[in-house]
Protein backbone atom coordinates (compact mmCIF):
# COMPACT_ATOMS: atom_id res chain seq x y z
CA UNK A 1 0.00 0.00 0.00
CA UNK A 2 1.48 3.22 -1.16
CA UNK A 3 2.66 5.61 1.73
CA UNK A 4 -0.68 8.09 2.55
CA UNK A 5 -0.13 11.80 2.77
CA UNK A 6 -0.88 13.77 5.67
CA UNK A 7 -4.78 14.45 4.37
CA UNK A 8 -4.88 11.20 3.21
CA UNK A 9 -4.31 9.77 6.61
CA UNK A 10 -6.63 12.19 8.21
CA UNK A 11 -8.78 10.75 5.84
CA UNK A 12 -8.83 7.12 6.55
CA UNK A 13 -8.61 8.32 10.10
CA UNK A 14 -12.08 10.14 9.95
CA UNK A 15 -13.26 7.03 8.08
CA UNK A 16 -12.03 4.40 11.14
CA UNK A 17 -14.10 6.93 13.08
CA UNK A 18 -17.31 6.78 10.92
CA UNK A 19 -17.44 2.65 11.06
CA UNK A 20 -16.23 2.51 14.97
CA UNK A 21 -19.24 4.97 15.42
CA UNK A 22 -21.96 3.03 12.96
CA UNK A 23 -20.46 -0.67 13.24
CA UNK A 24 -18.23 -1.80 15.86
CA UNK A 25 -17.96 -5.43 14.91
CA UNK A 26 -16.57 -4.72 11.28
CA UNK A 27 -14.09 -1.87 12.66
CA UNK A 28 -12.83 -4.55 14.97
CA UNK A 29 -12.63 -7.05 12.13
CA UNK A 30 -10.63 -4.93 9.60
CA UNK A 31 -8.15 -4.09 12.08
CA UNK A 32 -7.00 -8.06 11.35
CA UNK A 33 -6.47 -7.04 7.66
CA UNK A 34 -3.01 -6.34 6.39
CA UNK A 35 -3.00 -2.88 5.19
CA UNK A 36 -3.05 -3.06 1.48
CA UNK A 37 -6.95 -4.41 2.15
CA UNK A 38 -8.06 -2.87 5.36
CA UNK A 39 -8.16 0.72 4.52
CA UNK A 40 -9.48 0.01 1.08
CA UNK A 41 -11.95 -1.61 2.87
CA UNK A 42 -12.96 0.94 5.73
CA UNK A 43 -13.22 3.25 2.56
CA UNK A 44 -15.74 1.29 0.98
CA UNK A 45 -17.69 0.81 3.75
CA UNK A 46 -17.72 4.35 5.11
CA UNK A 47 -18.69 5.47 1.60
CA UNK A 48 -21.55 2.93 1.73
CA UNK A 49 -22.42 3.71 5.18
CA UNK A 50 -22.65 7.67 4.88
CA UNK A 51 -24.67 6.62 1.35
CA UNK A 52 -27.36 4.09 3.52
CA UNK A 53 -27.79 7.68 6.40
CA UNK A 54 -28.32 10.21 3.73
CA UNK A 55 -31.19 7.73 2.00
CA UNK A 56 -32.69 6.79 5.63
CA UNK A 57 -32.49 10.34 6.88
CA UNK A 58 -34.02 12.09 3.93
CA UNK A 59 -36.90 14.62 4.44
CA UNK A 60 -39.75 13.64 2.87
CA UNK A 61 -39.72 15.07 -0.61
CA UNK A 62 -36.22 15.79 -1.00
CA UNK A 63 -33.77 14.42 -3.69
CA UNK A 64 -31.29 12.43 -1.48
CA UNK A 65 -30.75 9.51 -4.56
CA UNK A 66 -29.92 12.35 -7.01
CA UNK A 67 -28.12 14.58 -4.22
CA UNK A 68 -25.98 11.07 -3.63
CA UNK A 69 -25.38 10.59 -7.73
CA UNK A 70 -23.86 13.98 -7.49
CA UNK A 71 -21.23 13.10 -5.20
CA UNK A 72 -20.98 9.78 -7.04
CA UNK A 73 -20.16 11.73 -10.20
CA UNK A 74 -17.81 13.66 -8.63
CA UNK A 75 -16.06 11.03 -7.44
CA UNK A 76 -15.68 9.54 -10.63
CA UNK A 77 -14.50 12.63 -12.13
CA UNK A 78 -11.78 12.75 -9.47
CA UNK A 79 -12.88 15.51 -7.85
CA UNK A 80 -14.24 14.50 -4.67
CA UNK A 81 -17.01 16.42 -2.35
CA UNK A 82 -15.27 17.63 0.36
CA UNK A 83 -16.03 14.79 2.88
CA UNK A 84 -13.49 12.35 3.73
CA UNK A 85 -15.38 9.50 3.04
CA UNK A 86 -15.76 10.70 -0.43
CA UNK A 87 -12.23 11.60 -0.89
CA UNK A 88 -10.94 8.56 0.55
CA UNK A 89 -13.06 6.21 -2.00
CA UNK A 90 -12.59 8.39 -4.51
CA UNK A 91 -8.95 6.86 -4.19
CA UNK A 92 -9.96 3.37 -3.98
CA UNK A 93 -12.14 3.63 -6.89
CA UNK A 94 -9.15 4.92 -8.47
CA UNK A 95 -6.85 2.13 -7.31
CA UNK A 96 -9.08 -0.43 -8.04
CA UNK A 97 -10.85 0.29 -10.85
CA UNK A 98 -14.26 0.43 -9.32
CA UNK A 99 -17.18 0.75 -11.96
CA UNK A 100 -18.90 3.24 -11.45
CA UNK A 101 -22.18 0.79 -11.95
CA UNK A 102 -21.55 -1.05 -8.80
CA UNK A 103 -22.13 1.42 -6.19
CA UNK A 104 -24.72 3.66 -7.90
CA UNK A 105 -26.80 0.48 -8.01
CA UNK A 106 -26.43 0.09 -4.37
CA UNK A 107 -27.35 3.66 -4.23
CA UNK A 108 -30.70 2.30 -6.23
CA UNK A 109 -31.14 -0.33 -4.03
CA UNK A 110 -30.89 1.87 -1.04
CA UNK A 111 -33.88 4.07 -2.59
CA UNK A 112 -35.92 1.38 -3.13
CA UNK A 113 -36.01 0.50 0.29
CA UNK A 114 -36.48 3.81 1.30
CA UNK A 115 -39.64 4.22 -0.67
CA UNK A 116 -41.25 1.30 0.73
CA UNK A 117 -41.09 -0.52 -3.10
CA UNK A 118 -42.90 -3.98 -3.44
CA UNK A 119 -42.02 -6.58 -5.54
CA UNK A 120 -44.46 -8.23 -8.26
CA UNK A 121 -42.15 -11.15 -8.95
CA UNK A 122 -39.40 -13.13 -8.53
CA UNK A 123 -37.51 -11.47 -11.00
CA UNK A 124 -38.36 -7.85 -9.24
CA UNK A 125 -36.89 -10.08 -5.89
CA UNK A 126 -33.79 -10.82 -7.57
CA UNK A 127 -33.17 -7.29 -9.56
CA UNK A 128 -33.53 -5.86 -5.97
CA UNK A 129 -31.25 -7.93 -4.19
CA UNK A 130 -28.59 -7.60 -7.44
CA UNK A 131 -28.40 -3.85 -6.05
CA UNK A 132 -28.27 -4.27 -2.20
CA UNK A 133 -26.39 -7.73 -1.91
CA UNK A 134 -24.78 -8.74 -5.86
CA UNK A 135 -23.38 -5.24 -5.98
CA UNK A 136 -21.39 -5.93 -2.18
CA UNK A 137 -20.11 -9.05 -3.45
CA UNK A 138 -19.08 -7.40 -7.07
CA UNK A 139 -17.52 -5.04 -5.06
CA UNK A 140 -15.30 -7.25 -2.89
CA UNK A 141 -14.55 -9.39 -5.81
CA UNK A 142 -12.82 -5.97 -7.07
CA UNK A 143 -11.07 -5.30 -4.48
CA UNK A 144 -9.44 -9.47 -4.43
CA UNK A 145 -8.49 -8.52 -7.99
CA UNK A 146 -11.32 -10.22 -9.53
CA UNK A 147 -11.79 -9.16 -13.05
CA UNK A 148 -13.15 -11.69 -15.32
CA UNK A 149 -16.77 -12.51 -16.27
CA UNK A 150 -16.81 -16.34 -14.91
CA UNK A 151 -15.81 -15.69 -11.41
CA UNK A 152 -17.43 -12.17 -10.98
CA UNK A 153 -21.04 -13.64 -12.14
CA UNK A 154 -20.17 -15.95 -8.95
CA UNK A 155 -19.51 -13.07 -6.67
CA UNK A 156 -22.87 -11.25 -8.11
CA UNK A 157 -24.79 -14.67 -7.43
CA UNK A 158 -23.57 -14.91 -3.93
CA UNK A 159 -25.00 -11.86 -3.07
CA UNK A 160 -28.20 -12.68 -4.84
CA UNK A 161 -28.20 -16.26 -2.34
CA UNK A 162 -27.46 -14.21 0.72
CA UNK A 163 -30.08 -12.06 0.35
CA UNK A 164 -32.87 -14.61 -0.80
CA UNK A 165 -31.40 -16.20 2.41
CA UNK A 166 -32.28 -12.84 4.52
CA UNK A 167 -36.03 -12.38 2.87
CA UNK A 168 -36.84 -15.90 3.93
CA UNK A 169 -35.34 -15.62 7.52
CA UNK A 170 -36.82 -11.93 8.47
CA UNK A 171 -40.13 -12.19 6.56
CA UNK A 172 -42.61 -11.49 9.80
CA UNK A 173 -40.10 -8.88 11.10
CA UNK A 174 -40.25 -7.30 7.75
CA UNK A 175 -43.93 -7.16 7.69
CA UNK A 176 -44.40 -5.76 11.17
CA UNK A 177 -42.49 -3.12 9.69
CA UNK A 178 -44.84 -2.46 6.98
CA UNK A 179 -42.06 -3.88 4.48
CA UNK A 180 -42.82 -6.46 2.18
CA UNK A 181 -40.00 -8.87 -0.39
CA UNK A 182 -42.15 -11.92 -1.26
CA UNK A 183 -42.69 -12.05 -4.73
CA UNK A 184 -46.55 -10.93 -5.03
CA UNK A 185 -47.44 -13.14 -7.33
CA UNK A 186 -46.54 -15.98 -5.31
CA UNK A 187 -48.55 -14.61 -2.94
CA UNK A 188 -51.44 -14.41 -4.97
CA UNK A 189 -50.81 -17.68 -6.17
CA UNK A 190 -51.19 -19.48 -3.22
CA UNK A 191 -53.96 -17.64 -1.87
CA UNK A 192 -52.23 -14.99 0.02
CA UNK A 193 -53.45 -11.59 0.14
CA UNK A 194 -50.36 -9.26 0.05
CA UNK A 195 -52.11 -5.97 1.99
CA UNK A 196 -54.26 -8.27 4.17
CA UNK A 197 -51.00 -10.26 5.02
CA UNK A 198 -49.35 -6.94 6.03
CA UNK A 199 -51.79 -5.99 8.17
CA UNK A 200 -51.73 -9.23 10.44
CA UNK A 201 -48.67 -10.99 9.81
CA UNK A 202 -49.27 -14.52 10.74
CA UNK A 203 -47.75 -17.98 9.51
CA UNK A 204 -49.71 -20.27 7.63
CA UNK A 205 -48.76 -23.18 4.86
CA UNK A 206 -49.40 -20.80 2.03
CA UNK A 207 -46.85 -17.91 3.46
CA UNK A 208 -44.35 -21.77 4.11
CA UNK A 209 -44.69 -22.72 0.49
CA UNK A 210 -43.52 -19.70 -0.60
CA UNK A 211 -40.29 -19.21 1.90
CA UNK A 212 -39.76 -22.49 0.71
CA UNK A 213 -39.69 -21.78 -2.98
CA UNK A 214 -37.34 -18.72 -2.18
CA UNK A 215 -34.86 -20.59 -0.41
CA UNK A 216 -35.14 -23.90 -2.94
CA UNK A 217 -34.19 -20.74 -5.41
CA UNK A 218 -31.04 -19.57 -2.76
CA UNK A 219 -29.70 -22.78 -2.94
CA UNK A 220 -28.77 -22.62 -6.47
CA UNK A 221 -27.53 -19.58 -6.39
CA UNK A 222 -25.31 -21.13 -3.71
CA UNK A 223 -24.21 -23.67 -6.04
CA UNK A 224 -23.24 -21.85 -8.66
CA UNK A 225 -21.50 -19.53 -6.43
CA UNK A 226 -19.40 -22.40 -5.17
CA UNK A 227 -17.64 -22.93 -8.28
CA UNK A 228 -16.67 -18.90 -8.48
CA UNK A 229 -14.98 -18.87 -4.73
CA UNK A 230 -13.20 -22.41 -5.79
CA UNK A 231 -11.10 -20.30 -8.11
CA UNK A 232 -10.65 -17.43 -6.04
CA UNK A 233 -6.95 -16.93 -5.19
CA UNK A 234 -6.43 -19.24 -2.41
CA UNK A 235 -5.98 -17.01 0.48
CA UNK A 236 -9.43 -15.56 0.07
CA UNK A 237 -11.52 -18.65 -0.42
CA UNK A 238 -12.10 -19.81 2.50
CA UNK A 239 -13.22 -16.16 4.25
CA UNK A 240 -16.04 -15.62 0.99
CA UNK A 241 -16.86 -19.47 1.49
CA UNK A 242 -17.63 -19.38 5.07
CA UNK A 243 -19.76 -16.50 4.47
CA UNK A 244 -21.58 -18.40 1.94
CA UNK A 245 -21.65 -21.18 4.33
CA UNK A 246 -23.57 -20.00 7.28
CA UNK A 247 -26.11 -17.81 4.94
CA UNK A 248 -27.19 -21.11 3.12
CA UNK A 249 -27.35 -22.83 7.10
CA UNK A 250 -29.61 -19.78 7.65
CA UNK A 251 -32.15 -21.08 5.24
CA UNK A 252 -31.64 -24.93 6.81
CA UNK A 253 -32.43 -23.35 10.32
CA UNK A 254 -35.60 -21.52 8.52
CA UNK A 255 -36.62 -25.21 7.15
CA UNK A 256 -36.03 -26.63 11.08
CA UNK A 257 -38.40 -24.60 11.77
CA UNK A 258 -40.83 -25.56 9.91
CA UNK A 259 -40.82 -22.70 7.14
CA UNK A 260 -42.37 -20.63 10.22
CA UNK A 261 -40.23 -17.26 9.78
CA UNK A 262 -43.23 -15.35 10.85
CA UNK A 263 -43.51 -16.59 14.76
CA UNK A 264 -40.28 -16.10 15.58
CA UNK A 265 -36.71 -15.14 13.62
CA UNK A 266 -34.24 -18.33 12.52
CA UNK A 267 -30.57 -17.70 14.56
CA UNK A 268 -27.87 -20.44 13.55
CA UNK A 269 -26.22 -21.12 17.15
CA UNK A 270 -22.50 -20.58 17.34
CA UNK A 271 -22.09 -24.20 17.87
CA UNK A 272 -23.80 -24.39 14.79
CA UNK A 273 -22.14 -22.16 12.93
CA UNK A 274 -18.49 -23.69 13.67
CA UNK A 275 -19.93 -26.85 12.89
CA UNK A 276 -21.15 -25.83 9.32
CA UNK A 277 -17.63 -24.38 9.12
CA UNK A 278 -16.04 -27.83 10.15
CA UNK A 279 -17.80 -29.87 7.97
CA UNK A 280 -18.45 -27.56 5.02
CA UNK A 281 -14.80 -25.59 4.24
CA UNK A 282 -12.85 -28.34 3.04
CA UNK A 283 -14.97 -28.59 -0.08
CA UNK A 284 -14.85 -24.94 -0.94
CA UNK A 285 -11.21 -25.19 -2.23
CA UNK A 286 -11.97 -27.58 -4.78
CA UNK A 287 -15.31 -27.29 -6.55
CA UNK A 288 -16.01 -29.68 -8.55
CA UNK A 289 -18.83 -27.33 -10.41
CA UNK A 290 -18.42 -25.87 -13.79
CA UNK A 291 -18.04 -21.77 -13.49
CA UNK A 292 -21.63 -20.43 -15.09
CA UNK A 293 -21.42 -18.28 -17.92
CA UNK A 294 -23.39 -15.51 -16.60
CA UNK A 295 -24.90 -14.70 -13.16
CA UNK A 296 -28.62 -13.81 -12.72
CA UNK A 297 -29.95 -12.10 -15.61
CA UNK A 298 -31.05 -8.73 -13.68
CA UNK A 299 -27.22 -8.97 -12.44
CA UNK A 300 -25.38 -9.20 -15.61
CA UNK A 301 -25.00 -5.58 -16.16
CA UNK A 302 -22.75 -5.50 -12.80
CA UNK A 303 -20.72 -8.17 -14.84
CA UNK A 304 -20.30 -6.53 -17.95
CA UNK A 305 -19.23 -3.11 -15.94
CA UNK A 306 -16.37 -4.98 -14.29
CA UNK A 307 -14.93 -6.85 -17.15
CA UNK A 308 -15.39 -3.31 -19.69
CA UNK A 309 -13.45 -1.81 -17.08
CA UNK A 310 -10.31 -4.44 -16.73
CA UNK A 311 -7.59 -1.97 -15.54
CA UNK A 312 -4.38 -2.89 -17.55
CA UNK A 313 -2.46 -3.72 -14.26
CA UNK A 314 -4.46 -6.36 -11.97
CA UNK A 315 -3.84 -6.28 -8.71
CA UNK A 316 -1.41 -9.22 -7.42
CA UNK A 317 -3.33 -11.51 -4.58
CA UNK A 318 -0.17 -13.98 -4.09
CA UNK A 319 1.37 -11.32 -2.42
CA UNK A 320 0.13 -13.12 0.58
CA UNK A 321 0.70 -16.75 1.43
CA UNK A 322 -2.40 -19.21 1.01
CA UNK A 323 -2.26 -20.30 4.53
CA UNK A 324 -2.85 -16.53 5.66
CA UNK A 325 -6.68 -17.06 5.43
CA UNK A 326 -7.83 -16.18 8.85
CA UNK A 327 -7.71 -12.17 8.07
CA UNK A 328 -9.61 -13.08 4.87
CA UNK A 329 -12.21 -15.19 7.20
CA UNK A 330 -13.06 -13.18 10.14
CA UNK A 331 -13.22 -9.77 7.50
CA UNK A 332 -15.72 -11.34 4.87
CA UNK A 333 -17.84 -13.41 7.66
CA UNK A 334 -17.89 -9.83 9.81
CA UNK A 335 -18.85 -7.80 6.39
CA UNK A 336 -21.90 -9.53 6.10
CA UNK A 337 -23.06 -9.68 9.89
CA UNK A 338 -22.21 -5.49 9.83
CA UNK A 339 -24.66 -4.89 6.69
CA UNK A 340 -27.16 -7.41 8.47
CA UNK A 341 -27.66 -5.38 11.83
CA UNK A 342 -29.33 -3.35 9.11
CA UNK A 343 -31.85 -6.38 8.73
CA UNK A 344 -30.10 -7.37 5.71
CA UNK A 345 -27.14 -7.84 3.19
CA UNK A 346 -26.52 -4.31 2.54
CA UNK A 347 -24.31 -1.48 3.68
Amino acid sequence: MPQLSNSEAADMAACHELIRGGSLSFHAASRLLPRKMRDPAIALYAFCREADDVIDNAVAGSNSLGWLQERLALIYAGRPMDVPADRAFARIVDRFAIPRELPEALLDGFAWDSEGRRYRTFSDVRAYSVRVAGTVGAMMAVLMGVRDAERMASAVDLGVAMQLSNIARDVGEDARNGRLYLPMDWMIEAGVDPDEFLAAPAYSEAIGSIVHRLLYAAEGYYGSASAGIARLPMNCRFGIGAAGLLYAEIGREVARRGMDSISGRAVVSGRRKVWVLASGLGDIAFSGRSLSPQPVPEGLFLVDAVVQNTPRTIIDQRARPWWAVGDRLVWTMDLFASLEERGRVRP
